[in-house]
């Protein structure tokens, strides 16, 4: 019936808007949609937030760049993709990534490097020696 993730999200009122004139761009409210289904999926999203899985993670890193609440509705969009997803195929199984799924993916060298060059501007000597 919705054929994508993204049109259900959609239809649900759980996607983020842009709100466009000209070459000025803000965030727009997501709507109102279905009542029950909305808030549903507030309801998951909040238990979500409070556990110590890949959600709540994700909920935990995002709240410190942006309100709860969009946060929120953030949570509450992947939890209805997530359950799109395993509707669409049913031979598909979730795997929550876990907790640690963000700090995994961070390249270490990388990380390394730009902070030892952000000391050397401030003008600190640094002088690295592996951990045991």
């Amino acid at each position: 019936m919705f054929g994508t993730a993204s049109r259900l999200c959609s239809r649900a009122k759980v996607s983020p808007r842009t709100v466009q004139s000209g070459t000025s761009k803000r965030s727009g409210k997501t709507g109102k949609g279905n009542f029950y289904l909305k808030s549903g999926l507030g309801q998951a999203a909040a238990g979500a937030a409070r556990t110590d899985t890949f959600s709540g993670e994700r909920y935990r890193r995002l709240i410190k760049r942006m309100p709860k609440a969009k946060a929120k509705t953030a949570i509450a969009r992947s939890i209805l993709v997530i359950v799109f997803e395993l509707l669409a195929d049913p031979a598909k199984r979730y795997k929550d990534p876990g907790p640690g799924h963000y700090a995994k993916r961070m390249d270490t060298q990388r990380r390394t490097s730009k902070l030892t060059a952000e000391l050397r501007a401030l003008g600190w000597p640094v002088a690295l020696t592996p951990a045991a």
